[in-house]
């Protein structure tokens, strides 16, 4: 827990360490509990453990603080769901609680729906991967830093 006014208490030093380092363009990874995430950081992105959280509400706390990239078509994006899930009619209505809070976060876009391998590529070359317990079937949301207006406030 961060002991700090206006900083939502599930943030860690870690996670707010890697949010402020970020710069435009870099990409964070909030990671379900299946995610690969000690593998793909082996010898790329930082390693942020947020075991026991769930992704909406980190989405939530993280969302307070980062800016998302607006020169993108989407700053947000999803493991796009296998042949043989998508065939069976696997649901994933965790997508629609991500869709609210990034709307309410002023993001007009879909997620973006990324193929399960390019998804993987992709977090590997991200700036940080943050290990969640979130246990939703496609649960990982990959965000995309965007830069601060001229008028935000900044402290």
């Amino acid at each position: 827990m961060v002991a700090l006014k206006g900083v939502p208490a599930l943030l860690s030093p870690e996670l707010l360490y890697a949010l402020a380092r970020m710069g435009h363009g870099d990409e964070i990874v909030l990671a379900d509990a299946n995610f690969p995430t000690s593998s793909v950081c082996r010898d790329g992105p930082v390693e942020i453990r947020a075991d026991g959280l769930g992704i909406p509400q980190l989405l939530e706390a993280v969302l307070k603080l980062l800016p998302l990239d607006t020169y993108v078509e989407s700053p947000a994006a999803v493991m796009e769901l296998v042949d043989s899930d998508r065939a069976r009619g696997l649901q994933t209505p965790v997508w629609k609680d991500y869709e609210a809070l990034l709307a309410g976060a002023g993001c007009r876009s879909a997620l973006q729906k990324v193929e399960r391998f390019a998804f993987y590529q992709r977090a590997r070359k991200a700036f940080a991967v943050v290990a969640t317990g979130e246990a939703a079937p496609y649960g990982n949301l990959l965000l995309r830093k965007g830069v601060l207006a001229p008028d935000a406030p900044v402290g």
